[in-house]
């Protein structure tokens, strides 16, 4: 299972979120998008939509009847009723139930840099866990750890 941290440090989370997701779609996988702010939520389903034609990254808003059917889900509830084995954490609130999953993505911020860093050492030297880390390094993510 693999922990990938990504300290936005100014970069826009819409746009990191954006494309992890398209990745994820690319390898036929499907995402769990989950953050406890659903004005947030709703943002992000907003932002989904209007990527445009050639980059449209269908997904829907937990609670609906079609939840088991969507690639991407946004939640508030770290359950994936769309059986995603990858799940993202929009809010910089680190979950344990990211480790159920195949592969889980914590985006944070300066604000939640501490929250991160003790997640980051919760993990360390856990069986079957690896952890990476990315920061933005001129305009690119670069792995630091």
């Amino acid at each position: 299972m693999q922990v990938d941290f990504y300290h936005l440090a100014g970069t826009p989370a819409e746009q990191v979120i954006a494309t992890l997701a398209e990745k994820i779609l690319e390898g036929d996988g499907r995402l769990l998008i989950v953050g406890e702010d659903e004005a947030n939520l709703a943002r992000l389903d907003r932002m989904l939509w209007d990527q445009g034609a050639s980059s449209f990254l269908p997904h829907g808003v937990a609670g609906g009847a079609d939840d088991a059917s969507q690639p991407i889900l946004l939640s508030t509830s770290p359950d994936a009723p769309n059986q995603a084995r990858n799940m993202l954490i929009v809010d910089g609130l680190w979950r344990e139930a990211a480790l159920t999953y195949d592969r889980s993505f914590y985006l944070f911020d300066d604000e939640a840099l501490e929250g991160a860093r003790l997640a980051w050492k919760l993990l360390a030297g856990r069986d079957g866990i690896e952890r990476r880390y990315w920061a933005r390094e001129g305009g690119k993510w670069v792995k630091k750890g």
